[in-house]
């Protein structure tokens, strides 16, 4: 099991002139920085290979998935843009030795609507088609697409580990496997733990999150249920941290981070990092 935690905690979006943040956390003692790719052409990534290299850092890959990405779209230019945004980055991945992609590929974030029978089942055929094609592209990439569920408050497609585990099913590619955030299973499973259970040896990639987003350890999260969940079920992938600063204006907002949830951004990374290794090193 290795720690990381992602970019987002510092800048939005991340771009060749950050590329200080990546000497801070290695500094920090993270084996992984999780790589938030806003806008691909912000990124140089030869120079972020050579850097990621030079201080020993693992990375792992994110998309972010705005309403002119999202394969469940009516509109096919919609569709066709979300499928080139998400090859790009599996390139850029797969340049980086990034083994995983993580997010909600499936769909638009901030997409909520009650929708009818027959609109829900064109959405979730929309989405299964694509992700077939785009797991196709990450395997021979070396890439595994890890698909996000969220809470109901910035999606209504893939809520519960239930609704990860059929998409993923009905994928049915190798490359295209789950990815869990203890934020978003607060709101919306019963038990972590059986969250965790049910995604079994899907899970790829986890997210170790307060249930306000602050710092891992602060808040109700029940962490022993997920060290043993994660025990269950064999678990040796990365635990990123995933938070937001109201410093970053953009994200906040679309965040919904309206106040600090640490003294600096700095301690929630060294504090929470130095929990989690305590939680599931021992």
């Amino acid at each position: 099991m290795k720690f990381g935690i992602s970019t987002f905690v510092w800048v939005s979006p991340f771009r060749t002139e950050a590329f200080g943040v990546l000497e801070k956390v290695a500094s920090f003692g993270f084996d992984v920085i999780e790589i938030a790719f806003e806008d691909p052409n912000l990124i140089d990534v030869k120079q972020l290979k050579d850097t990621v290299k030079r201080i020993g850092l693992e990375v792992a890959t994110c998309g972010v998935f705005g309403a002119n990405r999202d394969l469940t779209s009516d509109d096919p230019d919609i569709r066709e843009n979300a499928k080139r945004y998400i090859r790009t980055c599996l390139d850029y991945a797969s340049e980086l030795e990034s083994p995983i992609f993580c997010g909600p590929a499936y769909s638009a974030v901030g997409k909520t609507h009650l929708s009818e029978e027959e609109q829900k089942k064109k959405e979730w055929k929309l989405a299964v088609e694509g992700l077939q094609e785009l797991g196709e592209y990450a395997r021979r990439r070396g890439v595994t697409i890890a698909l996000e569920q969220l809470n109901r408050f910035e999606t209504s497609f893939i809520n519960t580990a239930a609704d990860l585990v059929r998409l993923i099913r009905e994928v049915g590619c190798p490359a295209v496997k789950g990815h869990l955030d203890t934020f978003h299973m607060n709101i919306e499973e019963k038990h972590l733990g059986e969250a965790i259970r049910t995604v079994g040896k899907d899970l790829a990639h986890f997210h170790a999150c307060e249930n306000d987003r602050g710092t891992p350890g602060s808040g109700h999260i029940e962490w022993k249920e997920v060290k043993e969940a994660l025990q269950d079920i064999g678990y040796d992938g990365y635990v990123v941290i995933e938070s937001f600063s109201t410093e970053v204006k953009e994200i906040a907002r679309a965040a919904c981070i309206w106040r600090p949830l640490e003294k600096d951004v700095d301690t929630l990374a060294i504090k929470g990092l130095a929990f989690l290794k305590n939680l599931l090193e021992k």
